[in-house]
């Protein structure tokens, strides 16, 4: 079964934001969040232990409890194993997401990318998400991005670890597909590129958006095309500076990025067109796009998010945006 026979429509839930990502989320915003989704027809739901130490997950499976279990298909990670002990959330070391999810559990996290780890992960996950099974399993954060100079080391305990017991499940019909949900390119590319274990698709966060898609199109998804490997787009409005917020790779944003932000506005203005929908579209149009997965803490931003999927977006539009060099000239554009 390959990724895109799999999920259900090209709009998920990204739901990090429910981990109480950069505030204090309350459990009744999160389920209204995610009952809206269901409202509006959203059947494929993407989550990880990271997000707020289990927070995410529990209430992902919380809000999903008593919806027919094959009416949707879920999606969670490997890397981090929660603890029962605790500790001060804000000090963390997280690499480039420090203090992300200060808001969520205190529970301790252990980073861990080996075979047993896992196997508990997925085990505890299952628990967490009050389900009996896991569609898909993406292999989380091995990247520079938390690593720095480290990340190959990490990354070859989860070549040998993970990714062997993920293949192994897959074989078996455990889950029906896995890959890597990472934020850089580069593990992506150096997994494309080994004989065995092959990966069914993978989640990238952040690098195939409006504002951050050119390495991408140099090597990754050519090669992605190739070898008939999905992609899955995370965080399609690049940690928010793209639907109206201020965070830009979960940090504020900085100058350059906002006055890139504002020349797509101001150009989407004139063409009667929403960033959100621009955005959207765009990340979307690549032929190795099989979903986008936006996150959202509040029930009418999935209304949004669907609005802007189903928008009509002029070609002048994207003609406009490609010329202005907002877009890179090798990116598929919606109406190409």
């Amino acid at each position: 079964m390959t990724i895109t026979s799999l999920l259900p429509g090209r709009l998920g839930l990204g739901t990090a934001p429910l981990g109480s990502m950069f505030r204090d989320v309350s459990d009744e915003e999160a389920a209204a969040t995610v009952d809206a989704a269901w409202d509006h027809g959203i059947r494929y739901y993407d989550t990880a232990p990271f997000y707020g130490a289990g927070l995410a997950e529990i209430r992902l499976g919380d809000a999903l409890a008593g919806r027919p279990r094959d009416s949707y298909v879920l999606s969670t990670k490997v890397g981090r194993v929660i603890l029962d002990e605790v500790e001060d959330p804000a000090a963390r070391e997280l690499g480039e997401k420090g203090g992300l999810f200060e808001h969520g559990r205190p529970n301790k996290l252990v980073h861990d990318w080996t075979a047993d780890a896992t196997k508990r992960s997925i085990e505890d996950s299952l628990r967490r998400l009050r389900t009996d099974r896991l569609d898909i399993v993406w292999v989380h954060d091995v990247a520079q991005d938390f690593h720095g100079d480290e990340w190959l080391a990490v990354y070859e305990s989860a070549r040998t670890g993970a990714f062997r017991v993920l293949q192994q499940l897959r074989d078996e019909g455990v889950i029906k597909a896995w890959g890597l949900g990472v934020n850089r390119v580069e593990p992506i590319e150096l997994t494309l590129d080994l004989d065995e274990p092959k990966p069914d698709a993978f989640l990238l966060a952040g690098r195939y958006t409006l504002l951050d898609h050119d390495r991408a199109l140099q090597r990754l998804l050519p090669t992605a095309a190739d070898q008939d490997v999905s992609l899955v787009v995370g965080g399609p409005y690049s940690s928010g500076i793209l639907a109206g917020g201020t965070h830009f790779e979960y940090q504020d944003a900085p100058a350059h990025i906002i006055e890139k932000v504002a020349r797509i506005k101001e150009l989407a203005e004139r063409h009667g067109v929403s960033v959100k929908a621009a955005a959207l579209q765009f990340s979307l149009a690549h032929p190795a796009a099989a979903a986008v997965i936006p996150g959202a803490t509040r029930p009418s931003r999935i209304a949004e998010d669907v609005a802007a999927l189903a928008e009509a977006v002029p070609a002048a539009f994207w003609t406009e945006l490609r010329e202005a060099g907002l877009v890179s000239p090798l990116a598929p554009l919606p109406t190409a």
